[in-house]
């Protein structure tokens, strides 16, 4: 018996050097994540002092944004494998090519999407505007949210250079400048959304659009320091060297990321756009759901940071020990720290259960949105530990490439399995809203099988620069 227990803590559990290296490589990713989420928190929470129909325009837009983001997740995240991988096998020219190609990716989607937000933004806001309400409260909110969203476009041409310099530096075990470059940023976003959104220090009281206008600025904020760190310390950084000498990409190089990549390009914008679909399928029970998913989000994100950062620990250590070829070592470091993030998890889910019926109170909305975003936070703590296991298993799976596995793995099934599961019920039964985002979250114990078997059988371990 003791043998067993000695061979579990063995396998599962790592010593003192471990958790320090995975704590050096996700503790600066978990503040950096955690001061953002904080401070959309409080953005979050002063515009909803305005009132219901400002935040549900904003948020809805948001939820627009969001897809934009993970659009450009899954296009740096394709040439990341191989960022690391090159990295841990000292190629600057590798790594310098995979940052041309990710340039190439996140100009083409951005553009993409300003385009779309421009032509159909009014019509895609409108999707979210069908539930139950008053004919004054939907147009409320289709104004705020089309103020919102004008502005906020002007912001993502420096969001997507940061998400080109900040992951190839992560990829490189860099992450301490993304960290600092995004507080900075997020302290800039506080101070200009208390100044612009109530009218602070002489200046007019904006509501909405002083939100929007101070994310922008943090987002220039935060590129100007990532970029301008990042050249100037070339001896840090070799791989900025002659980095806009030319943009091209060798074409073999190119088809083998695009192979690798486009699935998790995909991946990413049908996962992304399956969220966007779920809430528009809570939506349909009110405008109350969607004030009342807004709040349960917000508080969502600041416990995420824990399973998020850790996710992204495992792409980069996972990557680095696969590109070297220390297979026997990536598998017994990757169970550690699917273990490590779940447990840690179960922790922040326990604290954010009990505080559920305390954060909504600080929101200008009724009691019945209050009480809706409660049940929302309670339901989101039960099955945080079961998100984090999928999402270290996500990401063990991505790091040895296997991007058409994780393709099915994460955006085939929610649009298979819980999209289905949220159209079904919320359009042809009477469950309470809260009775369907619970059994679409335990729709998510399919996969979590699934992604238990693979990782176990190993599928991930393969060097796939050699």
């Amino acid at each position: 018996m003791k043998e067993t227990r000695s061979g579990f803590i063995h396998k599962f559990i790592g010593d003192k050097a471990f958790y320090k290296m995975v704590l050096a490589i996700a503790v600066p990713i978990m503040i950096q994540n955690g001061i953002t989420n904080f401070v959309n928190l409080l953005d979050n929470i002063m515009i909803g002092r305005i009132g219901t129909a400002p935040m549900s325009g904003v948020a809805i837009v948001n939820q627009l944004i969001f897809v934009y983001n993970l659009c450009l997740f899954g296009g740096v995240s394709g040439a990341g494998i191989f960022t690391a991988q090159y990295f841990g096998q000292k190629n600057d020219e590798g790594v310098r090519r995979t940052v041309r190609f990710k340039l190439w990716i996140v100009t083409v989607v951005t553009l993409f999407t300003v385009i779309l937000l421009l032509t159909a933004g009014n019509d895609l806001i409108s999707l979210y505007l069908h539930g139950e309400g008053t004919a004054e409260s939907i147009a409320a909110t289709l104004h705020y949210g089309r103020q919102y969203l004008l502005i906020i476009l002007l912001g993502l041409p420096p969001f997507m250079m940061v998400q080109v310099y900040s992951s190839t530096l992560r990829e490189c075990g860099q992450t301490v400048l993304p960290m600092k470059a995004g507080i900075a940023a997020v302290l800039v976003n506080l101070i200009l959304n208390y100044v612009l959104i109530y009218g602070k220090l002489g200046m007019p009281a904006l509501g909405v659009r002083g939100a929007a206008l101070a994310t922008i600025i943090s987002r220039y904020t935060e590129a100007s320091i990532v970029l301008i760190h990042t050249h100037r310390h070339k001896e840090l950084n070799p791989f900025v060297e002659g980095l806009y000498s030319t943009l091209k990409v060798p074409v073999d190089l190119a088809q083998k990321i695009l192979i690798k990549g486009l699935p998790l390009l995909f991946n990413e914008t049908l996962w992304a756009s399956g969220m966007a679909m779920l809430a528009q399928c809570y939506s349909v029970r009110g405008l109350n759901v969607v004030a009342a998913q807004n709040i349960s989000s917000t508080i969502n994100n600041v416990f995420n940071i824990v399973f998020i950062a850790l996710g992204d620990s495992v792409a980069i250590i996972i990557g680095q020990l696969l590109g070297a070829g220390r297979m026997k070592e990536a598998r017994d470091t990757d169970n550690k720290m699917i273990t490590f993030s779940v447990l840690c998890c179960s922790c922040a889910a326990t604290v954010m259960f009990f505080l559920a019926p305390l954060f909504p109170m600080l929101y200008n909305t009724g009691d019945d949105v209050r009480q809706l975003a409660k049940s929302f936070i309670m339901v989101t703590a039960l099955f945080m530990p079961m998100n984090a296991f999928l999402h270290a298993s996500y990401f063990t799976l991505r790091s040895g490439g296997k991007t058409i596995v994780t393709f099915l793995f994460d955006s085939v099934f929610i649009w298979c399995v819980s999209v289905t599961i949220a159209f079904t019920l919320s359009r042809f039964t009477t469950l309470p809203v809260i009775a369907v985002y619970a059994l679409v979250q335990a729709g998510d114990i399919i996969k979590c099988v699934i992604g238990f078997i693979l990782v176990k059988k190993g599928v991930w371990l393969q060097n796939i620069v050699e």
